[in-house]
């Protein structure tokens, strides 16, 4: 009965040479060979239980795809895949492959590629691209090798971990955190628009590519209510207005003098709901946003008048990021951030408040001379007759 079955699933036969060839029809229609022959019937007969035991479980992989380059692979995912990206990250991940994976690993077989190239390849990158980009690009094989691994084309990913590979760490940068006096400093030395972004920027924590293409439907000022429902995106040929990042719609309350300033701003623009709060400065351009190069240069015209020289848009987000964390928790301020994970507020925006390290010291003594004056209190009564 056994040999019945096992020739239904394959065959073994014995070649001129003497050895023995095991061959079987797999899950895709084809027929296969063994990888090698054997020198006696029982082992080429124990590949075969191998090999159907391997696909009863769903772990036998074809080995003619194993053989198809990490080019043609890598084209195919980016296909396949593209719908679901923005359009900013579609030329992102379209550039990292062409330029840093594909020069150096397109030629690989899928089933060739072990962990030990994979650390290989990111110490030939780390020689020659930033820490940042050297991290992009594993963590976009990564997604590669994993999705061959889902659709069957290889048994196990060789990207086994960031530790494992050896990547770079990124250099820790500080953002630069604001008093509320600089930020009135920096306001004032911008005219009308610039002061209102900039206001935006601190005061509720946007991305500059979301306070862009903010227009006259974004609030609500008898609540003080801003909507952040769109972002604009640089990319070849111009900007994009899409949904903002991860695509999550939020909404945010404002501070009075802040929806004061927006209604300012708002009473010299065209009628209609679309228009731009911040629209196109030059002649004809007003129904489209700003460009952020502009303001970026008028930024830092005033950050350098108010005494702020080095000061970047971004550090704006990072001060509100502090401020909101200080006074109500790192949870309020994620959330007024648009970030689902905290731990991304604070790896990269919230930073301490100068001087709270000493407030937190004056409060230990206050705590400790206070324990110790309980204790004192105790041992008085204790040996009171």
């Amino acid at each position: 009965m056994a040999d019945n079955k096992r020739r239904r699933f394959g065959a073994v036969r014995q070649l001129p040479s003497g050895q023995w060839q095991a061959r079987f029809t797999g899950p895709d229609g084809q027929m296969h060979a063994a990888p090698q022959t054997y020198s006696t019937k029982a082992l080429a007969e124990r590949y075969l239980s191998t090999a159907e035991g391997d696909i009863a479980s769903g772990r036998w992989i074809s080995p003619l795809a194993a053989k198809m380059p990490i080019s043609e692979w890598a084209n195919q995912w980016f296909t396949a895949s593209q719908s679901r990206w923005k359009i900013k990250t579609q030329e992102t991940y379209r550039s990292v492959i062409d330029r840093l994976i594909v020069p150096h690993l397109g030629k690989v077989k899928l089933g060739a590629i072990r962990p030990l190239a994979v650390t290989r390849w990111v110490g030939t990158l780390a020689e020659t691209v930033s820490a940042s980009q050297v991290r992009q690009a594993y963590r976009l094989l990564s997604q590669i090798m994993a999705s061959a691994v889902d659709n069957g084309m290889i048994p196990v990913t060789p990207c086994r971990g960031g530790r494992v590979a050896g990547l770079p760490r990124l250099p820790q940068a500080k953002p630069t955190v604001l008093a509320p006096a600089d930020v009135a400093r920096l306001s004032a030395k911008c005219e009308l628009p610039d002061r209102v972004l900039v206001l935006l920027l601190a005061y509720a924590g946007l991305r500059i590519g979301e306070a862009l293409p903010l227009r006259r439907r974004s609030f609500d000022l008898s609540s003080r209510r801003l909507i952040v429902a769109e972002a604009v995106s640089q990319v070849r040929g111009g900007s994009v207005i899409g949904t903002p990042k991860n695509h999550q719609q939020r909404e945010l309350v404002l501070p009075t003098f802040v929806a004061d300033a927006v209604a300012e701003l708002l009473g010299n623009l065209p009628e209609g709901e679309d228009a731009f709060l911040f629209g196109g400065r030059q002649k004809h351009t007003s129904d489209r946003q700003q460009s952020y190069y502009g303001f970026r240069s008028r930024f830092r015209v005033a950050a350098e008048a108010a005494g702020l020289d080095g000061l970047k848009p971004h550090d704006l987000r990072a001060t509100h990021a502090s401020w909101v964390s200080d006074s109500h928790g790192i949870i309020v301020a994620a959330a007024r951030l648009g970030h689902a994970d905290a731990s991304v507020t604070t790896r990269h925006y919230a930073r301490p408040l100068g001087g709270k390290d000493e407030e937190v010291a004056a409060h230990l003594d206050k705590v400790a001379r206070k324990a110790s004056g309980t204790r004192m209190a105790r041992k008085i009564k204790k040996n009171v007759p």
